[in-house]
């Protein structure tokens, strides 16, 4: 935190520009210190997002109210309060209920519905002092990986405006990228973090699964729906987990970035086979760099079947749990629209796609036998697999480039060119699948650029459980790698 106080101390001064380049930590660093008032730090981010709204970043930003929250967040501070993410505001997905907030999970029959409750996740943030800025644009349903969206927009890249930002947490890592908000609350169910944060060159989380309250959030698949976070770095990942699990600070090794002792596995075999040569050189430098810092990289190999295994299993669950969840989360909470309405008015080829995969009668839905037989057998499988590189090799995370390829062109984005091949845009999650198949956690730290200056992200899986360890790695990584 001493670093934090002593950027947080140098700002009073700054322009609007710099306020809205501060990190999570720093920013709520600042506002306790009394070095800047939440009023004059959400003024600044709400100017920015005035100039910026060409990215489709939000769907909905209630600027009247989140002023009034960022005074009342200075009365706080005043009569003592000290809350962790005072005055600080973040964003939050669409597919999360905002009390008194419009809710529209993406789709136009749910554009003035205003929900009567918050999230599980969205309370921890607002106990903990931080303030909903605002609803970020997100694909319809959350059931896209390129930020598309019919009815609010396509949610540009900040780092370059004719490519996607990746999904389905397209405006939460647009917004956090651009310098919206500090950090920005996602969902994850195959890669939905992880791969729009690799493409818009931010830090994304993906904690275990269940680790993180989903009550409140929107589903696909109650079997690989994760909630999870976008931030810049990953110490304001480990403030945001913190803060949404309630576990107690933890004391990280302050040794510099060495990783001397650190056994780290990846998979040639299975994650460099579709791959751009660009991504794959600077996912080898990497892997070097790790290895000069100290650390042993092993090489495993998880199968000759595992992405043939992963894909069938983990998207079978996927689509098989849609219906249900929905529906099921509909009533629960009293959202006035139906699973048939919705689907009636989704765009035409998403349409299709739940025509195909999801209505049970579907020519490509998953049966019975075959959704127990993924339940019951290929994810054992796939479990038993990993923890031979997590216990046989004693590997702390499998290492892989979070997407194949940098960010698509927005014009090009229902097939995709990955290593000369023409492909389907889910190929953009064949290496995030992995971890959302068993609900193992997963981080994408941005590693550097392409020489179009597209963003490139390393991704790291973790075993079950072991979060706090990921980010504690991931934060020495980070370390390391942003070391010249």
């Amino acid at each position: 935190m001493d670093d934090t106080t002593a950027t947080s101390r140098q700002i009073a001064s700054r322009d609007t520009t710099d306020l809205t380049s501060l990190g999570l930590a720093a920013a709520a660093a600042a506002v306790r210190n009394g070095d800047i008032t939440s009023e004059a730090y959400t003024t600044a981010l709400l100017q920015r997002a005035r100039a910026l709204a060409e990215l489709n970043a939000f769907i909905t930003i209630d600027e009247a109210a989140v002023l009034e929250a960022a005074r009342d967040a200075d009365k706080a501070h005043a009569a003592g309060s000290a809350a962790p993410l005072l005055g600080v505001p973040l964003g939050v997905k669409d597919s999360y209920l905002t009390k008194g907030l419009p809710t529209s999970l993406g789709v136009e029959g749910l554009a003035r519905f205003v929900p009567r409750e918050d999230a599980d996740a969205v309370r921890a943030i607002k106990s903990a002092g931080a303030l909903v800025f605002g609803k970020n644009n997100l694909v319809e349903m959350s059931y896209g990986l390129t930020g598309h969206n019919a009815r609010y927009g396509q949610v540009k890249n900040p780092r370059a405006r004719d490519r996607v930002s990746g999904g389905s947490s397209s405006g939460s890592a647009a917004s956090v990228a651009a310098g919206l908000v500090p950090a920005s609350l996602g969902g994850d169910t195959v890669g939905s973090i992880r791969v729009p944060a690799s493409f818009c060159g931010v830090v994304g989380f993906k904690p275990t699964t269940g680790r993180w309250p989903r009550n409140g959030v929107a589903p696909i698949s109650h079997t690989l729906d994760t909630t999870g976070a976008f931030a810049r770095s990953v110490a304001d990942c480990i403030l945001i987990d913190q803060v949404v699990t309630g576990e107690q600070a933890a004391e990280f090794s302050d040794g510099g970035y060495n990783l001397k002792g650190a056994r780290l596995a990846f998979a040639p075999r299975q994650f460099l086979d579709l791959v751009d040569s660009e991504v794959e050189t600077r996912f080898r430098e990497v892997v070097r760099r790790l290895q000069d810092a100290g650390a042993e990289v092993v090489e495993v190999d998880l199968g000759d079947d595992f992405n043939a295994l992963i894909q069938t299993a983990t998207w079978g669950i996927f689509a098989h749990e849609t219906m249900g969840a929905i529906s099921e989360f509909l009533r629960r909470h009293d959202i006035p629209t139906t699973f048939e309405a919705i689907y009636e008015s989704l765009k035409p080829e998403l349409r299709q796609a739940w025509g195909h995969i999801v209505l049970p009668g579907g020519a490509g839905a998953t049966s019975a036998e075959a959704y127990q037989t993924a339940l019951n057998v290929s994810r054992p499988e796939i479990q038993r697999r990993l923890n031979a590189a997590f216990v046989s090799h004693g590997a702390l995370v499998i290492l892989q480039p979070t997407t194949p390829c940098t960010a698509p062109l927005i014009a090009e984005q229902a097939t995709v060119h990955i290593a000369g091949q023409e492909v389907s845009y889910l190929a953009l999650a064949n290496h995030t699948v992995s971890a959302s198949s068993v609900g193992l956690p997963g981080i994408s730290i941005p590693v550097g650029l392409s020489r179009a200056g597209l963003p490139i992200g390393l991704e790291l899986d973790a075993p079950l459980g072991s979060d706090r360890a990921l980010l504690d790695l991931a934060r020495r990584i980070e370390g390391v790698l942003s070391t010249p």
